[in-house]
């Protein structure tokens, strides 16, 4: 330890000089007056400071070596001369230019024959200094790495008290680092995993069985506001002073599940729209033998009083035909017809048709943000889901309420994509509808958008409303999105990608024919394509009663036989889903090469021509079963004219 001049605090020159030749080869005495300039200078100086005895006596000490005193060097010296005695950090310059960081103490002597001196003793710490720094600067990394890491960090000593605590679990647990530190991290685990949670510990510690510690598990964390999700949770081990501490990472899994939930829901949705759509296009088929039977009894009976009955069951064929439309349109199957449309014009020329839908009980009103709300859409389709969207609200709202309809541009970010899986990033037209009803529980929000699910009574709906409007959205390249409180209302917000208009929007008008008594026909020949004998009967029938030659064929391979042996043929006729290999695309392709003049018009229960059929396929060459007499006539002779 350096030497500490206490009392007595009077000595001669000629003994403080002794004291400093025998004190002073092991420690670093300067002895200097108030005037700062050094009187004596150990051999210890010497080799701290690199300034020899000759080189220093009777230099000012401060300029030497540049001190730099933790407080303003008057008050240093005010102290000396009040108290006698200083004790601080000083940063000196060695020789050489480095810094040398020392402990000094500082004492007044007073000097028998001659006034008083400062006996100052440097204590070297620069080592400790530099092993501080490295301290600090490996500690303001882990600050900065407990700051910014994106996973929770927690770090725990062997009795489960919260050593750290980073700023991503700050986040995560709702709870700062000061209010857990010093608790128990069993704080933020629901029970049984609370009251167990110590025992885990103890009983590690005691028998080395591993549970969480160097494997990840999957349990569940509690914030401060008592809510609990799905963690993944990695507890690593090492021993700090002589005991284990524990360091866990905290992933939080609610982004994963609900994606992993969403993506399983669509699997789930594809599923049943295969299903449903094979559905319906089966049962389009029967809808076409049903019908089309019907027009030609209906066409040999009497006025009265069988003629009242057929056109009911012709009603009745119609209704079914609309409820296959639904099933087609959940099973995005349905055949669409896109165009430019304005959304805002669009929705406000619709108000008037809800409002009177709705009733004077619900107030309706549509707010429209900004302009340009141009999307590729089919409008009526569109206009038919929002009917849908509607009709579900005023159920929701027995005694009155309000249904709001807002629509506005915006864009879905990449952050926002990541939340829902098949949703691209880009510009939408965002139509929201709110109603005020009684709201959805989580259980009828999970099912809202399945096929046949209703909360109606019996026989008050078909369940198919929502799945429609979920299928034309996902059809129309959009996203659907569902949100419900009980009693407060319901959401529905509908995203279609928005397009740049680069022309005024021109209004296609469909030309139809006006109804006549007698179907127009010909004497051409026609080759029907069908595998189902019983439509293919009706196709024949209905045809033949026209005044055209029909020729049939119950697949693909056999229509081209024909074709190549009959040139007379004039149209082609045929379903797009056939068994035996080649479908109805198919088979026009093949025949288009074989008579370039060929006409061709398509037919299905499910949608429009593929990609195959589209090539040459003309406007108008389509019909989807049950199709009307009037239309196969119709359509038949434009081809051919």
């Amino acid at each position: 330890m350096p030497h500490r001049f206490t009392s007595p605090r009077t000595a001669s020159k000629q003994e403080l000089k002794a004291i400093v030749r025998i004190m002073g080869g092991a420690n670093n005495i300067i002895v200097h007056g108030f005037d700062g300039v050094i009187v004596e200078w150990s051999a210890g100086c010497e080799n701290m400071y690199g300034w020899t005895r000759d080189e220093a006596v009777g230099k000012a000490f401060d300029k030497l070596l540049g001190s730099q005193f933790p407080e303003p060097r008057e008050s240093v010296s005010e102290q000396l001369r009040q108290q006698g005695y200083w004790q601080g950090e000083i940063i000196h310059r060695h020789r050489d230019g480095h810094d040398v960081y020392v402990v000094s103490r500082c004492m007044v002597v007073n000097l028998s024959d001659d006034g008083a001196v400062v006996v100052q003793t440097d204590n070297d710490i620069s080592d400790l200094k530099r092993a501080q720094s490295e301290v600090n600067a490996r500690e303001a990394h882990l600050r900065s790495i407990l700051a910014t890491v994106p996973e929770a960090m927690i770090v725990i000593d062997e009795r489960g008290i919260v050593i750290s605590f980073s700023t991503a679990a700050e986040k995560l647990f709702g709870i700062k680092a000061d209010a857990i530190c010093g608790r128990n991290i069993s704080n933020l685990m629901p029970n049984p995993d609370r009251d167990a949670h110590d025992g885990y510990i103890s009983r590690y510690i005691r028998t080395g069985e591993r549970r969480i510690i160097g494997y990840g598990r999957v349990v569940t964390g509690q914030r401060a506001d008592g809510s609990k999700f799905p963690m993944e949770l990695h507890v690593g081990e090492t021993t700090a002073n002589g005991e284990r501490i524990f360091t866990g990472f905290v992933r939080d899994l609610t982004g994963r599940y609900k994606i992993e939930e969403d993506l399983r829901q669509a699997q789930k949705m594809e599923a049943v729209g295969q299903l449903t759509g094979g559905i319906a296009h089966d049962f389009n088929n029967l809808l076409t033998v049903i019908s089309g039977n019907l027009e030609m009894i209906e066409a040999k009976l009497p006025e009265e009083p069988l003629s009242v009955l057929l056109r009911e069951a012709q009603d009745a064929a119609g209704d079914g035909a609309k409820l296959t439309e639904q099933l087609l349109a959940f099973g995005r199957r349905q055949p669409l017809n896109p165009t430019l449309a304005d959304l805002g014009q669009l929705v406000s020329s619709f108000s008037d048709l809800l409002r009177r839908t709705l009733g004077e009980n619900i107030d309706l009103k549509t707010v429209i943000v900004g302009s340009n709300h141009n999307v590729l859409v089919d409008s009526s389709q569109l206009q038919n889901a929002l009917l849908n969207i509607a009709l579900n609200a005023r159920d929701a709202m027995p005694r009155g309420g309000s249904l709001t309809t807002e629509i506005k541009r915006v864009y879905l970010d990449a952050d926002y994509a990541k939340m829902y899986p098949q949703v691209r990033t880009g510009n939408f037209v965002l139509i929201s509808v709110t109603d005020t009803g009684v709201g959805m529980s989580d259980e009828v929000k999970e099912h809202a958008f399945e096929p046949f699910f209703t909360t109606k009574d019996v026989g008050s709906g078909t369940g198919l409303g929502l799945s429609m409007v979920y299928g034309f959205v996902k059809q129309s390249g959009g996203h659907l999105q569902l949100y419900s409180e009980l009693g407060r209302g319901t959401t529905i917000r509908i995203y279609l990608p928005w397009v740049q208009a680069v022309a005024a929007k021109v209004e296609a008008s469909e030309t139809r024919p006006e109804a006549r008594d007698v179907l127009p026909g010909g004497a051409e020949t026609v080759l029907v394509v069908e595998d189902d004998a019983r439509v293919r009967r009706v196709a024949v029938a209905r045809l033949s009663s026209m005044g055209y030659k029909v020729v049939e064929a119950n697949n693909a391979q056999t229509a081209l036989e024909i074709l190549a042996e009959d040139p007379t043929i004039a149209l082609l006729f045929t379903d797009i889903v056939m068994p035996g290999g080649m479908t109805g695309d198919e088979l026009a392709k093949e025949a288009h090469v074989m008579r370039s003049d060929l006409k061709i018009l398509f037919t299905s229960g499910y949608a429009e021509p593929g990609l195959g059929g589209r090539e040459f396929a003309t406007p108008g060459s389509w019909l989807r079963k049950p199709y009307t007499a009037k239309d196969l006539a119709v359509r038949v002779r434009e081809l051919l004219d």
